[in-house]
């Protein structure tokens, strides 16, 4: 099995109502996948495709290398974790008694139980009751649900949401540490800087349709977006505005200290070559098109335009 899940011509159609059309997408076994899209675009149906909520109204959907929605449903549910957007847990019990209540369903013993409450920093708020959580607590406790019995899959809707800057970090961190076990994930998140460098792959979808999907070198190579070359120093007024036309650079800005130039990344050598030449030149730092840049250029008019050309 080279795919831990695939989307074959998949459709997904409430009435007149078409939620997800034609999609083909082959996820890798232990790659973070981040999922994107506007609110309707087609996320929550994916999601829900994956977990065999729902099952396609036409085409086929397998994950692990069943169907969600097959024979082997009951032993897929074993293998997977969701943490869904809004999470919500019996309001009386205490943190410990929702954990047991899950693990008991995943067949996981206490000791793991108890290893995931300290991993997600609610060891000493265990024994307290759900109703007396703050928003960023009950999603530490969602993840810590998604976690039990070390899935092979792991979806996420929305993980930061409510979580203070730390506990991003140690998320963040967290996963990590679950790509490199090989567990595969798939991230749906409007947080688009903060999941840049975590993930594998980006697929974006729009109205039901797939609009891009590849690694984020392979969707900079085929936007063609340029990438920034900044550097700060000390030079002469007019200084670059000199050299820089007689490179035939036209897009850039300066000022005293910074300049920031935007070239293809063909042309990237020989414009670190330029810089670096000049012994005015104290620092050079290279931004290529960030995931947000390619998420706005994918929903941009024209682009949309052309995909349904």
């Amino acid at each position: 099995m080279k795919h831990a899940i695939e989307f074959t011509d998949t459709c997904k159609e409430y009435g007149r109502v078409r939620a997800l059309h034609g999609l083909n997408l082959q996820v890798p076994q232990g790659e973070v996948v981040g999922l994107l899209g506007h609110n309707g675009a087609g996320k929550t149906t994916t999601i829900k495709l994956i977990l065999g909520i729902i099952e396609p109204t036409r085409g086929k959907v397998e994950v692990l290398g069943s169907s969600p929605t097959g024979k082997a449903a009951r032993a897929l549910r074993m293998q997977w974790g969701y943490l869904p957007e809004s999470v919500g847990f019996y309001e009386q019990l205490s943190g410990r008694e929702v954990l047991d209540y899950f693990a008991r369903l995943k067949r996981v013993g206490g000791r793991e139980r108890d290893q995931l409450l300290e991993r997600v920093g609610l060891a000493e708020a265990a024994r307290r009751r759900v109703k007396t959580y703050s928003k960023g607590m009950r999603q530490r406790l969602g993840l810590a649900q998604a976690l039990l019995g070390r899935p092979r899959l792991l979806l996420l809707d929305e993980p930061t949401v409510g979580l203070d800057p730390i506990a991003v970090r140690e998320f963040y961190t967290m996963l990590d540490d679950l790509r490199r076990q090989g567990t595969t994930v798939i991230l749906s998140s409007h947080v688009l800087p903060g999941i840049e460098q975590h993930i594998d792959r980006v697929a974006m979808l729009r109205e039901g349709t797939l609009q891009a999907y590849g690694t984020l070198d392979e969707l900079r190579r085929q936007t063609g977006l340029p990438l920034k070359i900044r550097a700060s120093g000390r030079w002469p007024h007019g200084f670059w505005k000199q050299r820089l036309a007689e490179q035939g650079i036209a897009h850039y800005r300066v000022n005293g200290t910074h300049l920031e130039i935007e070239t293809q990344s063909e042309s990237q050598l020989d414009v670190m070559r330029l810089l670096l030449s000049d012994e005015s030149v104290q620092n050079l730092d290279v931004h290529p098109p960030s995931l947000e840049s390619l998420y706005i250029h994918f929903n941009s008019p024209d682009v949309r335009e052309a995909a349904h050309a």
